[in-house]
This record gives C-alpha cells, structure tokens and sequence, in this order.
C-alpha cells in the first residue's frame, strides 16, 4: 500500500485542477455503462442499481443485470429492492421532522417520553436493575452511541445466540457503536411514548411526499410481481424476505426509482427545515474505530483522522477531497446498498444491489462516477473484489488511508 500520508493526499487532491473540483462534471452515460458492466462482471454482481442526483434533482437512473437469475428478469428502476440499514438514515428524516414539530427533544432522556421505566416492558426487561438506561436519549440513538450491541441476540465474542440477553456493552455517549438496537428502541420511545405509529408516519411523511408508490417500512402483496431475489457470495438465490413489521433498523423495500427520489428530496431539504437538516449532518462523535464491523471490537486507528470520520444522525461523515460527505450503507445477506453524498458539489450517489458481492466494488464505483473521495473503504468493510487477502484478521493491523489505493 502507498503510504502517503491523508494530510499531503487531501492537499494533492486540491491541487489536481478538475480531478477533484466542485465543478467536476457529471460522467456519460457510455462511460457509467462500461465502468458498472466490468466491475459487476468482475465481481459476479447479478443486479446492480446506479442513480446520481445533482442540485436536488435526478441526473441520471439506470438498472444493469437481472433481479432474478434463474428466470433471467431483469432488473429495473421499479423493482422492489431490500433497503436494509438505508432505513435507518430514512427514519432519521422523520425524527427530524418530530424535532422540527416540537415532539421531540434530541437531548431528553427517553424516561421522559415513557410512561413507565423502560425495563418493566417485557422486551427490555433484561435491562433491569441497571439504570443507566435513564442516561439515553434521542441523540445517542441516532448517533449509535448509547451503549448496545448491534442486535442483542450477538455476543461480545461475536457469536449468534437467540436466547442472548440485551445490555450495556459501553457506557452510554461514551463512544460510536453502530446499533441497530438502539434505533429500534428509538421507535419504541416514539410509538409507546408519543403514541404514534412509525410504519405509518413513514408512509405519511417519507414516501407519500416523494412520490415513493413502491415503498413501505412492510412487505406489501402488489410487491410480489416484480421484486429483486438476494444472492450471497457464491451466487445462491436467498430470496426475498417478506417483513411482516415495521423495524426502523432495517425492514424498508424500496425501489432505485423511489429511493433516489428521496435522496433527491433530501438534497433540497424539503419536509425538514434548514435547522435540523444541518444538525442531522453534523457530527456528533468522532470515530477511531478500525471498522465498523464487528462493532463490539475496541482496536482504534488514526487512518480516518484526516477526513475527520464521525456520525452524525443516522448518517455517517467524513471530509472527503471533494468538501463534506455524508454516507449510509445498506446490508444483509443478499443485499447491499450504498449512498453517498457530497454536500458542496449538491451531488449523490446511490447503489442498491441484491448481491453480497456487491460491497467488492463500491469504492471503485464512487471514485469512477463522483471523483476521487477519500471514502473511508477499509473502515467501511468495503474490501475490493480484487484485494480478498485484506478480509483477512491481519489486515486490521495495517494501515490503511482512505485516500490510498488498496493494496
């Protein structure tokens, strides 16, 4: 690997007139075609999704490979596709939109919002006799800093056991864990604190206002004609799950059309003021971990340093070459999903796929459609097809900069 340091990259960076400039242009549809074809076929990918959004607005939308290989359909922009984790960055919008309404304070103790302590409901009854669970609020759920695990039912050595109890694996605020958990029991202080129904608001106020027709927090029958089966590695078909409850940690179906309708929507911050959009973007809490994945690791690095990598409300951040970023992911067995978005050039990237292999080619494709980023890959999980000894456990005891190419 290069070891050039991320400081000397970011200052090469802006001196590189065009290459890493707000004012680049837009890549040609011939040039996105023949880049998405060769990673996908290099990496065995079966279906890919790419959309830009520039200014608030759709730029470019184009499907590749199949949705389902074994009858070989298509896929296209109105396929129902698993979002997976973009639901949480989703549902982070509409707390801001609870925020902007006065329904929710970011800095309240979610003991304000219940109306009896939270251990003695029978789903965070593990949490009894700690009360540290009164230290919680809004914020450090959205910002993956209250303190859980991932998911309960995963032990700290990582193994899956469904009788696992729920606790405390960090003092709360203390440091980024990503958390599903956590944004789960968020929608829990909303539906039994305030009353309301999230697969509802998410309806209401998410995709009735974009437009998004094919997308619900809920498997939907009308679904059933055109959906997108998930492959894992070696390409076995998994599927597609049918969720039968609104989870805002990851039970969204959307499609490229709706998705990117959204993030277009996002960009012009309609449904949220100025106010909140800032603070959802806004960091709240650096981060030194050396990936994200798994969460209950401790290791800590100074790659990321240099961009400045951080969390902010459902969204992750960093200082790419190209001005602020903000990111969020999207992955399950058979799917993944990524967003990226550079805040100064108005610009967004969005990938969904139903492949695992997938994540083998993001890094490539963000740098190839949006410019050189600076995109944290390593921090990410995001191991390129063609670099497999770096999913190695050593690995992690390498340097690896964001503004470096693998290898």
């Amino acid at each position: 690997m290069r070891r050039a340091g991320v400081a000397a990259s970011l200052l090469l960076c802006a001196l590189l007139a065009g290459a890493c400039s707000g004012l680049r242009p837009a890549p040609a549809g011939p040039h996105i075609d023949q880049s998405v074809q060769r990673l996908m076929s290099a990496a065995k990918v079966p279906g890919l999704a790419v959309a830009l959004v520039e200014h608030g607005q759709l730029a470019y939308l184009k499907t590749y490979g199949l949705r389902d290989v074994e009858s070989a359909a298509p896929l296209n922009p109105d396929t129902v596709m698993y979002g997976a984790s973009l639901t949480k960055a989703t549902f982070a919008y509409l707390v801001m939109q609870l925020v902007d309404d006065g329904r929710i304070d970011l800095d309240q103790s979610i003991a304000a919002y219940l109306p009896k302590p939270l251990p003695e409901y029978e789903k965070y009854s593990d949490l009894a006799g700690d009360e540290r669970w009164r230290m919680i609020t809004p914020r450090m759920l959205l910002s993956h800093t209250a303190g859980f695990p991932n998911f309960r039912f995963f032990t700290r050595d990582g193994v899956y056991r469904q009788d696992a109890k729920l606790s405390f694996w960090f003092e709360p605020g203390a440091r980024f864990s990503y958390s599903g958990e956590g944004i789960n029991l968020l929608q829990f202080v909303i539906e039994q604190g305030l009353g309301l129904d999230v697969g509802q608001l998410m309806q209401q106020r998410v995709f009735d206002r974009f437009g998004m027709r094919r997308s619900s927090t809920t498997w939907r029958d009308d679904f059933a004609a055109d959906n997108a089966t998930g492959y894992d590695e070696a390409g076995k078909a998994l599927g597609h799950k049918r969720r039968g409850s609104t989870r805002a940690a990851g039970s969204m179906d959307t499609t490229p059309a709706d998705y990117a309708r959204f993030l277009a929507g996002l960009q012009r911050g309609e449904g949220i003021s100025a106010a909140s959009k800032k603070e959802m973007l806004r960091p709240q809490i650096e981060i030194d971990s050396v990936q994200q994945f798994p969460p209950q690791l401790t290791d800590s690095t100074t790659d990321n340093r240099g961009i400045a990598l951080a969390y902010g409300l459902g969204w992750g951040l960093f200082r790419s070459s190209q001005g602020p970023a903000y990111f969020k992911e999207g992955h399950d067995d058979g799917t993944n999903n990524y967003v990226l978005c550079i805040e100064n050039r108005q610009a967004c990237l969005m990938l969904l796929s139903n492949s695992s292999n997938a994540e083998g080619i993001f890094k490539y494709l963000a740098d190839d459609l949006l410019g050189p980023t600076c995109l944290p890959w390593f921090w990410q999980n995001y191991i390129p097809y063609d670099h497999p000894e770096l999913r190695e456990p050593s690995a992690r005891d390498q340097h690896h900069l964001p503004c470096d190419e693998p290898g």
